[in-house]
């Protein structure tokens, strides 16, 4: 990419920014291509990628030598690992430094297509609860299919505007805003976003992110933290929205220490006597995209609103499994003492108990995509498991199961038939290198192959 292709004030946007020496540096970066970089999922595996380099904010972050095709790598469809850039692995880094809970209710309010949002369900794990939203509704439901995959199952997906969060003011332990942008750190990965850009854009995404900030700033309770990022540059959408921020509600300022040999830039926004910090990665300076983030914490003394307990749980769509049929599933598929269930068009739903108040609450207010994990069915005193339970975390003791070769592996995940020799007849839980894949059943002189016919994969 040549200067001569990137827009004139765009240009002279970033000379102001950076100076004419250090402009020409990231004009070159911005020429090459962006270092692929995935996250492991370490509830799943801990095995670092061959010829792999660590992202040096991220534990579970790898740099890789060149792009494989992860449509053709089984590992990426059992959710063994997510496909991210290393920029916003940095979350990771500013949840270990603010020490955020591992227990909390989190909210990712802008959540597609679900790589900072398994990043929070990852850290949270058994621990905490997350809220996935996205107000799009084909967007919702490629984070759908990220959760599902990623398999953790303390996550709700929803799709809901933000004035719908209107009524859970105080709610949650911590708010994600990875606020839609104007895209300049997109650039080299993204040309549209390069001929979309203009000054007025940019104007016209600072004043979206205001009004998702006006309401999303009131969600965060007392003690609580609220994260905005953008993808890009500038300061109208970046400081200037700290500003904004700190106008409308009251923030303290958070600084996150950083590692000089990160060569990520840290700014400065004097508001009021008091300095808070955002943090800017620039393609020449670090091997990762255009990223801007801040870290902010409402003061101890704000709302901080607890579910209200009911007696009885009533919603048009879900019902709370009994007692005695949930004792009955847990020891059936061998599930942990802290499980409970819900019943969904016949389907059953796992959730942890101890987010169950929190859970109950949300559904009065939010638009349902998914939650927990879904088991399967019931069917004449028969379990029919669902794909989802097979790629989950959660134990599926009594299942056989079979561990596929790659050539295998890969005509199971294109839906045909795989042939099963010695297995009994039965469900059958197919994995390649011990992780999960999905199931198929056995029927004796055939197998049928239970993998989801959206997601099959088309490459040879």
């Amino acid at each position: 990419m040549s200067n001569a292709t990137l827009p004139e004030a765009f240009i002279s946007q970033m000379k102001t920014y950076l100076g004419e020496n250090e402009f020409e540096e990231f004009s070159v970066a911005l020429a090459k291509d962006p270092k692929v970089s995935i996250r492991i999922n370490r509830h799943k595996t801990q095995i670092q990628p061959e010829n792999s380099k660590q992202v040096p904010w991220n534990e579970d972050g790898y740099f890789l030598e060149e792009r494989p095709s992860f449509t053709l790598d089984p590992l990426f469809h059992a959710g063994c690992y997510y496909v991210q850039e290393a920029s916003s692995m940095f979350i990771q880094h500013l949840l270990n430094s603010i020490e955020a809970p591992q227990d909390g209710i989190y909210l990712d309010l802008a959540a597609a297509p679900g790589g900072k949002s398994t990043l929070l369900s990852s850290y949270l794990g058994n621990n905490g609860f997350l809220v996935a939203n996205e107000v799009i509704k084909s967007r919702a439901s490629i984070l759908k299919e990220n959760i599902i995959k990623w398999g953790i199952g303390n996550t709700l997906v929803t799709q809901n505007d933000p004035e719908h969060f209107g009524d859970l003011g105080g709610f949650f332990d911590l708010v994600l805003v990875d606020a839609p942008c104007s895209g300049e750190g997109m650039f080299r990965k993204d040309p549209n976003a390069m001929s979309e850009w203009s000054p007025d854009h940019v104007s016209l995404c600072a004043a979206r992110q205001e009004r998702i900030m006006d309401q999303a700033g009131a969600f965060v309770k007392g003690g609580g933290y609220l994260i905005y990022s953008t993808c890009t540059f500038n300061e109208k959408e970046n400081e200037e929205m700290i500003r904004f921020i700190v106008s409308e509600y009251d923030y303290e300022p958070i600084r996150i220490p950083l590692e000089s040999s990160w060569r990520i830039v840290e700014s400065k926004v004097d508001i009021d006597g008091s300095s808070y910090f955002g943090y800017r990665f620039f393609p020449h300076r670090v091997e990762g995209e255009g990223f801007f983030i801040t870290v902010l914490k409402r003061p101890e003394s704000a709302l901080v609103h607890e579910p209200k307990k009911t007696k009885d749980f009533k919603h048009p769509y879900l019902k709370p499994v009994g007692k005695q049929d949930a004792e009955k599933l847990i020891i059936q598929l061998g599930l942990p003492d802290y499980s409970c269930f819900y019943n969904l068009q016949d389907s059953y739903f796992w959730v942890n108990k101890d987010f169950q108040q929190h859970f109950e609450y949300l559904c009065r207010f939010l638009n349902i995509r998914y939650f927990g994990v879904e088991l399967g069915k019931i069917n004449k005193q028969q379990f029919i498991p669902n794909h989802e339970f097979a790629v989950s975390i959660l134990p599926k003791s009594g299942f056989l199961t079979v561990d596929l070769d790659l050539k295998d592996a890969l005509d199971y995940l294109r839906k045909e038939d795989i042939p099963v020799k010695n297995l009994p007849e039965g469900w059958v839980l197919v994995t390649y290198e011990n992780m999960p894949l999905g199931w198929l059943k056995n029927l004796g002189n055939r197998t049928n192959n239970y993998y989801p016919k959206d997601w099959r994969i088309r490459m040879r």
